[in-house]
């Protein structure tokens, strides 16, 4: 079944294009990647998925239903799920209460909250042995932990994820992506944008190629690894290249 599918989506700021006639979908479970170089239009998209800003044109479905109406929280509350660039957690706050957060938006129960934060610890142990740390006396991956664990507490049907390896050093992009691979295993849609094309093509069953807000590539990910195209679109070459 489709978890998502984007047809001819177009995003303007004014009169700036964001993305441009843009066409994508995700099947449930997959983990599907897309790439780009800084300004290809990534993040533009997971916005304009969560409903942060809204399409020009085009239409987004979740599961089959129009997006086009829904606020961003209703979203939210429908298992579509955005965890920004930086993480953005609450420096603060402790771990658990920062993972309680998560679970505001799909307003559960005490005890359904309870019982979801145990399952979140039970599959991110690194939560529960900093559980009573300040957020913000973390190591930057062990935030990108906790910003994941929060997301999952929202019981999303699918996880987007915006560069969840910027700025971590390898060991640490190791942990947050094989927290990524739980989350699929556990049965969450994933979709992930990343600049390490590597990393991402190894774990996603497909990608997409974004270039000036355009998608210029797409296919199976062990395919687009091996094609030299992937990495000249972030040359701004991709045109150049011969079929």
């Amino acid at each position: 079944m489709r978890a998502l599918e984007l047809r001819d989506v177009s995003v303007f700021y004014g009169a700036v294009r964001g993305v441009e006639h843009v066409d994508l979908h995700v099947d449930e479970g997959e983990i599907v990647s897309l790439l780009g170089a800084n300004g290809a239009g990534k993040s533009t998209l997971l916005k304009a998925i969560s409903g942060i800003v809204h399409p020009r044109a085009g239409s987004i479905e979740f599961f089959g239903d129009a997006l086009a109406k829904q606020s961003a929280h209703r979203r939210v509350r429908r298992g579509l799920v955005h965890v920004p660039e930086g993480r953005r957690i609450f420096t603060t706050l402790t771990i658990a209460e920062n993972l309680e957060l998560g679970a505001y938006g799909i307003q559960l129960g005490r005890g359904e909250r309870a019982d979801r934060l145990r399952e979140v610890l039970e599959h991110f142990p690194i939560l529960q042995r900093h559980f009573d740390r300040l957020a913000g006396t973390l190591s930057g991956g062990e935030q990108q932990v906790l910003a994941i664990g929060r997301a999952m507490m929202s019981q999303p049907k699918l996880l987007m994820i915006d560069e969840p390896s910027l700025g971590l050093d390898p060991q640490k992009i190791d942990i947050v992506y094989d927290m990524l691979e739980e989350v699929a295993r556990l049965g969450t849609t994933v979709l992930l944008v990343e600049q390490n094309v590597s990393l991402a093509l190894e774990i996603s069953a497909r990608a997409y190629v974004l270039q000036q807000g355009s998608i210029v590539l797409s296919g199976d990910a062990s395919t687009l690894a091996e094609d030299p195209r992937v990495a000249d679109a972030y040359l701004g070459k991709v045109n150049d290249v011969p079929e």
